[in-house]
């Protein structure tokens, strides 16, 4: 089944969208998608062309990178060693949930919704979506602390430049294990980008989760708005590649009960099997592929256990 999305009346009230309704499936029908696609104010030559360079801007491991990383963890593993901090004993079985705290950063380039400073209301209502996304797989989250800051510089910080890296030196709170997001408007109409748990032993301060504001639940970005941008983030800082990672062949993203997909799925294609000698069809509707928030409502068994390994692993009391 396809989730249903709804905001209280004072989020909404807030929000200047009294009275405003998610519309159906049936109403949500895809334009065109060889036609521009505007998003945020940015024109890309197509939706096709906005999923392959502007969907998640987080950085892909090539297949070597992957296997790499997956060699390191499953050492550390068979050594009862620890992945994310090896001269210390590791913890001999997964952390399978908790909560887990969140530092909100808001960037703005001034007052009010239009320049990124967006209500504590509309927060609230990404948290709740955040935890109805990983209610069960045992993990959720809770916000500790909120944070506003004017600066036009990294208001449209771009993934690896010397804004964002100023902006998180300046801003990160907690350790390993508590989660940093930042809402602000990227450059270029990127929708978010995160970290990956093996990162943050050698770049700490650049760990967390980079989501444009207008992606949040009764945000413009639509078919973006729903909030599950930070999901599909999170899951990321949590471990896991996108479903379509590696395409048809070799390990695909280390997870054996998401079917293989030879590409990112856009718009809500039910059916879709792009790997037709691999069983199952494609999972459009998981949250780690590239659908639009209304298709999004899951996250696999296996997918479950690989954030439980890799949370234990990389950021469990580090």
């Amino acid at each position: 089944m396809l989730k249903n999305v709804s905001l209280p009346a004072a989020v909404l009230a807030t929000l200047g969208l009294s009275g405003f309704l998610v519309a159906p499936l049936a109403a949500q029908g895809q334009s065109d998608d060889h036609l521009p696609f505007t998003i945020n104010g940015h024109t890309w030559a197509s939706k096709a062309d906005f999923i392959e360079h502007g969907r998640c801007s987080t950085k892909r491991p090539t297949e070597e990178e992957a296997e790499e990383m997956e060699g390191l963890l499953k050492a550390a593993l068979a050594g009862g060693g620890n992945a994310g901090n090896k001269s210390t004993p590791g913890v001999t079985a997964n952390v399978t949930g908790g909560v887990i705290p969140v530092y909100w950063h808001v960037i703005n380039k001034g007052s009010g919704i239009a320049n990124g400073d967006i209500p504590d209301t509309q927060i609230a209502a990404q948290m709740n979506v955040l935890n109805a996304a990983f209610a069960s797989t045992g993990w959720s989250f809770n916000l500790v602390w909120t944070d506003r800051t004017t600066n036009s510089t990294w208001y449209t910080a771009g993934p690896g430049s010397q804004a964002e890296a100023q902006m998180k030196a300046a801003l990160r709170q907690g350790s390993a294990d508590d989660l940093n997001i930042y809402s602000s408007n990227p450059g270029g109409g990127l929708l978010g980008w995160a970290t990956f748990p093996s990162s943050y032993a050698r770049n700490p301060s650049q760990d967390g989760v980079v989501i444009l504001f207008s992606s949040l639940p009764g945000g413009t970005a639509t078919p973006y708005n729903e909030g599950d941008t930070a999901t599909h983030e999170v899951g990321h800082w949590m471990g896991l590649y996108h479903t379509f990672q590696g395409g048809c062949n070799g390990q695909g993203d280390y997870v054996s009960d998401t079917p293989a997909e030879k590409s990112a799925a856009y718009g809500c294609p039910t059916g879709r099997d792009s790997c037709p000698r691999a069983t199952g069809a494609d999972p459009i509707t998981n949250f780690m592929d590239y659908t639009d928030d209304f298709c999004m409502f899951q996250f696999s068994t296996g997918q479950d256990t690989r954030m439980d390994t890799m949370y234990t692993n990389y950021r469990f009391g580090k």
